[in-house]
């Protein structure tokens, strides 16, 4: 590809990008990400999440996919985000383009831009990303100067909506055919091949890869599908990528380590791939068939080391249904008797409630314990026949009473309303339920003991259910409504998907090709993170549809004939039509079907040959593993004070992510520390001070204790190594024997204020002044805070500079920018301009 050749520029040096919320989400240059010059690279990509960091780095496919093609020399990838709304408008304000985390480049630089599709209510993010970068929506638009557009994840399955703005996506699993993808681009690169249609069509050899240009859709007057037309005769269809064993490929242990929380910060660790169970309802379980499991000496190993190489405080076995793992009970034991004396949480977040054993209760709670999550889906036995749960009340019960009997404080239920056949009677049944089981929780007191989230059903492609309406809108809210009202209880908190989201994910998820103007409509309308309730407008999707003259019900309350040709029929996900027609029938029937780990269902996946279920055999642990040492033999408590400095792009994190960043620092460095007691326990970290975000300092102090580390030049070195660039040790003391807490006196700071002229006279005024209120913004909102007593001496340098002392005083502090700006009068957008950098403080 012959890219645009668009300059790099560093977001952390630009003068506004102080204002911006959240900035550490943009920063880069976290532990273990990969840089390489773009030089040095044949082909290079950009790994796109239509979504903010904190969200696209909670994703285990994405850190696969990042590991695999960079450990090939010739392939650079990197990340791309989709950037909150107030960066989105300064980068338009500017006219800056969207680029990547490690090199600062955009993404119209890159031969490739992946998206990570996960879900339907991202769509209008992609646009947002495409058109930030200078890229056009659509295929048909873009011609040899532009990146390959490609999408890969489950919504692949039925990308229709989506399908013209992609060039090819990937279908099915992504290790194999991302390599394939990139080493087909590097060799039509070396070919000198301009024609993309030529490019296209190679990429069409690789299982797993649709190109939609490849196909046209007809439609009939009446609004249905006449016919797919495949207009190349030997790629009628796309079959979906399957990787027989995923222990074949490397999994990523040196996992990147955020300095933002993200929405699921812990180490992953994918134990199996696929579902053996058959919810009708759930098209993971259909799509990514069969069961291949990852054998446990495996996953230990993958543990111990990205653990060690990350830092991570807790562990996350992952998996569709972690408890069917063929060795999960003394796979748990093995890593919880590690684990637990690291102070290591293990989690299990997929756990079926019949697959759930009381030992591994006990296990899990060894280190601490949050909350418990179980997805009941109804309310009864019923219900769950219909769609294939194989789940009785009294199996939830009995859990239930084990959870909280185990010391659990909170337990969390999943239900689902609008699932096929559900009757009036079935919404009492989950406020019964629900009742039930929070008479079974210990004690009283005003904090929910049971969190009941509801979300509405929406049916999916590639499942018995595919066929069926969704409930209305109106409806989804009264059967809400209903059970909201029957569960007004303190200890109980009743969450719910909002119903006008469901509405727009039903949309899409059975939607064909016709939406793609109403997406584009709706994207020049505002549309933006439709997925997040603060910003989801339904009016503007609304809108866009009657603009572009489709109706919504079409794609949501209509029942579909088995007949009908749907948008997705040339995509196979390995489960024949057939089967899916029959599971209907059972549904209806109110008929279970059996977990096909105990006899083959005929669905078409497997061919028992190449693919099958890879199911680990009896596994024992090895008897010879060294265990850790306890914490009673680690040697004396030691406790240390560093003092370091905090300079560059990392004077942009906040105080709880620098509290996260030294712990998983001296993890890391395989420090032991000392932890408080209780259900949660810490480790003892203690800061002097919280420096405000956009600070720098050459002389920060924090307290740890820890459990005898050595040489004080030993602990510095091997601190030193694992943290980050901009934060450097300065000096390491041992403080065992002062018995005295130290106590922030007073902190010094040098201020230069870049372009704009110091008013003497505004100093002086200060100076004189006996009061001088300023006003503080704050989480509680305005507050006007005496500037006056807080400053100890404040003196004018020429010809840009300031030195001003701060006195740390009880009561409400206030931040050294906003002492300058009430002092000098600044606007909002000069503050921007003030570079501070805090030089010393006093303890006493």
């Amino acid at each position: 590809m012959n890219n645009k050749d668009h300059k790099t520029f560093s977001m952390p040096d630009q003068t506004w990008f102080s204002s911006i919320s959240r900035p550490s989400r943009y920063l880069g240059n976290e532990i273990n990400r990969i840089k390489k010059d773009p030089a040095s690279v044949d082909v290079s990509i950009a790994l796109a999440f239509p979504d903010i960091y904190e969200v696209g780095m909670s994703h285990l496919g994405l850190k696969i996919l990042y590991h695999l093609l960079n450990s090939q020399e010739w392939i650079a990838a990197e990340r791309a985000y989709c950037p909150w709304v107030d960066l989105e408008k300064t980068l338009r304000s500017k006219g800056l383009p969207l680029t990547t985390i490690e090199s600062d480049r955009p993404l119209s630089n890159f031969d490739i831009v992946g998206f990570s599709i996960q879900y339907e209510l991202s769509f209008s993010n992609i646009l947002n990303m495409l058109d930030l970068s200078g890229i056009p929506f659509l295929s048909e638009d873009r011609g040899p100067d532009f990146p390959l557009i490609i999408g890969g994840g489950p919504v692949c399955f039925n990308p229709e909506p989506i399908a013209s703005i992609f060039d090819a996506l990937v279908v099915g699993d992504g290790e194999e055919a991302a390599v394939e993808i990139c080493r087909t681009v590097r060799e039509t690169k070396l070919q000198k091949i301009a024609d993309k249609r030529e490019v296209l069509y190679r990429l069409a050899q690789i299982k797993g890869i649709y190109v939609p240009s490849f196909f046209q859709t007809h439609y009939s007057p009446h609004g249905g599908i006449d016919a797919i037309e495949a207009l190349i005769p030997e790629y009628r269809e796309v079959e979906k990528a399957i990787i027989p064993d995923i222990d074949a490929y490397d999994f990523p242990t040196s996992q990147v380590v955020p300095f933002v929380e993200l929405i699921h910060d812990r180490l992953a660790i994918e134990i199996s791939r696929g579902c053996t169970r058959g919810c009708r309802f759930c098209q993971a379980g259909m799509i990514y068939r069969p069961v291949r499991e990852r054998h446990p000496d495996s996953v230990i190993e993958h543990a111990e080391t990205g653990l060690r190489l990350t830092g991570f405080e807790e562990l996350s076995l992952l998996s569709l249904s972690s408890g069917d793992y063929s060795c999960i009970g003394p796979l748990i034991k093995t890593l919880m008797d590690k684990q637990s004396r690291e102070k290591i949480a293990v989690s299990l977040p997929s756990l079926r409630m019949d697959s759930l054993d009381p030992e591994w209760i006990e296990q899990i709670k060894r280190v601490r314990k949050t909350g418990f999550t179980l997805a009941p889906e109804a309310g009864n036995d019923r219900l769950r026949r219909v769609i294939n749960k194989d789940l009785t009340n009294e199996d939830i019960i009995k859990t239930a009473r084990e959870v909280y009997g185990a010391g659990w404080n909170l337990m969390k239920l999943y239900f689902m309303i609008g699932l096929p056949s559900e009757e009036e009677k079935d919404l009492e049944d989950i406020i019964s339920l629900s009742k039930q089981i929070i008479g079974l929780s210990k004690g009283g007191g005003k904090r929910a003991k049971l969190n009941v989230s509801l979300s509405t059903f929406v049916p999916k492609s590639h499942t018995p259910f595919m066929w069926m309406p969704q409930i209305t809108l109106e409806e989804s809210r009264r059967r809400i409504r209903v059970i909201r009202e029957g569960l007004k209880n303190r200890r109980i908190r009743v969450k719910w998907n909002t119903p006008e989201m469901s509405w727009l994910e039903g949309i899409f998820s059975r939607g064909d090709r016709r939406l793609t103007p109403v997406l584009i409509e709706a994207w020049k309308m505002g549309a933006r993170f439709d997925a997040w309730t603060e910003h989801y407008d339904m009016e503007i999707w609304q809108e866009a549809l009657k603009r572009t003259g489709l109706v919504p019900e079409f794609y949501l309350h209509r029942s579909r004939s088995k007949d009908e040709i749907l948008p997705w029929d040339h995509i196979r996900s390995g489960i024949s039509k057939e089967y899916f027609k029959k599971e209907w029938q059972r549904a209806m029937q109110g008929k279970e079907t059996p977990d096909c780990r105990k006899q083959c269902l005929a669905c078409g996946v497997c061919d028992h040959k190449q693919i099958d279920m890879n199911l680990c055999a009896e596994w024992a642990p090895p008897q010879n593993r060294k265990l850790p040492l306890h914490e009673n033999d680690f040697g004396m408590i030691k406790k240390y004070r560093l003092t370091f400095s905090k300079t560059g792009p990392t004077r942009y994190l906040s105080h709880l992510e620098m509290v996260r960043l030294f712990i998983r620092s001296c993890r890391r460095a395989g420090l032991k520390f000392v932890y408080s007691e209780g259900y949660h326990p810490m480790p003892k970290v203690s800061f002097a001070s919280a420096l405000p975000v956009g600070t720098e300092s050459i002389h920060e102090t924090v307290d740890i204790k820890l459990y005898e580390a050595g040489s004080l030049t030993s602990l510095r070195e091997r601190l030193g190594q694992q943290l980050p660039n901009g934060i450097g040790i300065v000096s390491i003391e041992d403080i065992t024997h002062h018995v005295k807490r130290p106590k922030l006196k007073e902190s010094h700071f040098n201020i230069t204020i870049n372009g704009l002229k110091i008013e003497r006279g505004s100093l002086e005024d200060f100076l004189k002044s006996d009061h001088f209120p300023i006003l503080k913004m704050g989480k509680k909102g305005e507050q006007l805070v005496d500037a006056r007593p807080l400053i100890k001496s404040i003196r004018y340098i020429p010809p840009h500079d300031l030195n001003l002392v701060i006195n740390h005083l009880a009561g409400p502090g206030l931040k050294p920018s906003d002492i300058i700006k009430g002092i000098l009068h600044l606007k909002d957008h000069q503050v921007g301009s003030i570079k501070i950098l805090k030089t010393g403080q006093v303890m006493e």
